[in-house]
């Protein structure tokens, strides 16, 4: 297999100073989806286009408002710690779970989680995540990294069978060293991390 097309590996702050707000990148959406259903009731492509009304239904802005929640909370860890050898790309997040995408042979592996099943992709220099949930829930994650590696910025979009429309969020987190763990850790077999200060035997 040769050499993937971006490491990002290492520690990644996020940068409150970019990106988007959730309650701001809500409102321009529930904007751009309200003035594209007036267009479709002034220019009608078929008998039954508008019947339904100008505004937004109810059950579509619940269905986003519900998208925009979910993207919240998966984007709230403000730190990365990104490890990638030739075979797996390991993202970190503080108080959540990780994302791992595994590569055999030059072709991306499906990886079961406790939340459904993670399959990622290359798209140029960028790595997409695609974690399909259950319900007809699907999330995924674009990593793009700076030309000089100083800055990440990762686009989150979640779809619901509830809507056609989908909600896309923007974040942005800056390169910084890690200072060294104080503590060794081992995963044991029944799957739970142990760790401590001295040497840690398996």
């Amino acid at each position: 297999m040769g050499a993937m097309p971006t490491n990002f590996s290492g520690s990644w702050e996020r940068d409150y100073s970019r990106g988007e707000d959730v309650r701001g990148a809500l409102n321009t959406l529930f904007a751009q989806r309200s003035q594209q259903l007036q267009r479709q009731q002034q220019y009608p492509s078929s008998p039954r286009a508008g019947s339904s009304g100008a505004g937004i239904s109810q059950r579509e802005g619940n269905a986003l408002i519900a998208l925009a929640r979910l993207v919240e909370e998966i984007t709230r860890p403000d730190v990365l710690r990104i490890s990638q050898d030739d075979f797996e790309i390991r993202v970190a997040r503080k108080d959540d779970f990780a994302m791992s995408c595994s590569f055999f042979e030059g072709m991306a592996q499906g990886t079961n989680t406790p939340y459904g099943t993670e399959v990622c992709s290359w798209d140029g220099s960028s790595l997409v995540s695609y974690l399909v949930l259950p319900d007809g829930l699907q999330i995924s994650h674009r990593f793009t990294m700076s030309p000089d590696g100083a800055y990440l910025r990762v686009i989150a979009t979640a779809t619901s069978s509830a809507t056609r429309t989908p909600f896309t969020l923007h974040r942005y987190y800056i390169k910084f060293e890690a200072p060294a763990s104080a503590f060794n850790c081992i995963e044991t077999l029944s799957m739970k991390r142990v760790c401590s200060t001295g040497e840690i035997k398996p």
